[in-house]
C-alpha cells in the first residue's frame, strides 16, 4: 500500500480542522440564533435541539457512528479514515463553539428584522467551512455516507440521494418552524452549495477553445507564437464532407479571450468555436500544484 506523503497528510488534516470550525461557527453563530435548518445529520441535530435542547455536537456525533460503521464494513478503513477524523472533529468544533456563545465569549447573530442577511452569511459560512473540507478530501459523514452506499448497491446517483434527503429532513422541520424559516433555509442552501461549488472547483476560471478549422495548424502555430500557450491538434474528418482537418484545443485566461478570437477570425472568418468555463486550471502557464 502506497504511503501518503506527510506534506500532503498535513495539508489534509489541516483543511478538515479549518473547515469543519468554519462550518461549526456558522451554525453556532447564523443558524441555531436565528432558528433556521441545514440539510444531513446536522439538520436532524437542529431538530432535536429546537424540539428537546439536546446539544447539535453530541446529535451529530451519535448519529454519526452507526452510518461510519456501516461504511466502514463496506468501504473500508483507509476509505473511511478522513470522514472519521471531520465526523470527530466537527463534533468537537461544534461543542467548542456551543460552549462560547454559552459562557457570552462570543455573541450570536440574532435578527429580528433582516433574515436575508441572516440567510447570506448562513449560507456563506456553512459553504466555505463543507468547500474547505471537501477540498482537502475529507466530507462530514452523515447523508454523504448513505449517498455512497446507495450509490454502490443500487447504482444511484449521489447528488440525487442528498438532494432528496436534504429535502426531507429540511421539510420535516414544517412541523414547528415558520415556513418562511424554511424558505430562507433553501436561500442558504442555495448559497452554500454556489460557495462549495467556487471552493472545490477553483476560484480561478480560464476558458477552454475548441475550433474546427480548415487552417487548424496554421492557427495553432500563430496562438503558440503570439499567445505563448499551449495547443493540441486532434485529427477529426467532418462527417457530411468527408474532410480530413485538425482540431485545435486550447485553455486560455479569460482576458486573453478576444485575442484569440482575433486570432482564430483572422485565419478563417468562418472557424466553428466553442467556448468553455474551466475551473482550477493546473499546469505550465497557470497554476502548478505544490507537492
Amino acid at each position: 500500500m502506497k504511503r501518503i506523503p506527510w506534506t500532503l497528510l498535513l495539508k489534509r488534516i489541516g483543511g478538515i480542522l479549518l473547515g469543519t470550525a468554519i462550518y461549526a461557527f456558522g451554525i453556532n453563530y447564523f443558524v441555531i440564533p436565528n432558528e433556521l435548518m441545514e440539510g444531513g445529520v446536522t439538520g436532524i441535530s437542529l431538530i432535536l435541539h429546537y424540539i428537546a435542547d439536546i446539544s447539535p455536537s453530541i446529535t451529530t456525533l451519535l448519529l454519526n457512528i452507526p452510518l461510519f460503521l456501516l461504511g466502514l464494513k463496506v468501504f473500508g478503513g483507509r476509505s473511511m479514515a478522513y470522514t472519521l477524523f471531520g465526523i470527530l472533529s466537527l463534533s468537537f468544533f461544534l461543542r467548542v463553539f456551543e460552549v462560547t456563545v454559552e459562557q457570552g465569549w462570543v455573541t450570536p447573530f440574532a435578527s429580528r428584522e433582516d433574515y436575508f442577511l441572516v440567510t447570506l452569511y448562513a449560507g456563506l459560512s456553512i459553504g466555505v467551512g463543507l468547500g474547505i473540507v471537501f477540498r482537502a478530501g475529507g466530507t462530514t459523514g452523515g447523508v454523504d455516507i448513505i449517498a455512497r452506499l446507495f450509490n454502490k448497491w443500487q447504482g444511484w446517483s449521489m447528488g440525487q440521494i442528498m438532494l432528496i434527503l436534504d429535502v426531507v429532513i429540511i421539510g420535516s422541520a414544517l412541523f414547528f418552524l415558520p415556513r418562511e424559516k424554511i424558505l430562507y433555509t433553501l436561500v442558504a442552501a442555495f448559497v452554500g452549495s454556489k460557495t462549495i461549488d467556487f471552493i472545490t472547483e477553483g476560484s480561478y476560471t480560464a476558458r477552454a477553445f475548441t475550433i474546427i478549422s480548415n487552417h487548424g495548424e496554421e492557427i495553432a502555430e500563430r496562438i503558440t507564437l503570439e499567445m505563448d500557450r499551449g495547443v493540441t491538434l486532434f485529427p477529426a474528418r467532418g462527417a457530411y464532407s468527408k474532410q480530413e482537418k485538425n482540431v485545435v484545443y486550447c485553455v486560455v485566461a479569460r482576458h486573453e479571450v478576444s485575442r484569440l478570437k482575433e486570432i482564430v477570425h483572422e485565419k478563417d472568418p468562418v472557424a466553428f468555436i466553442i467556448i468553455g468555463n474551466v475551473h482550477d486550471v493546473l499546469g505550465e502557464g497557470f497554476r502548478l500544484e505544490k507537492k
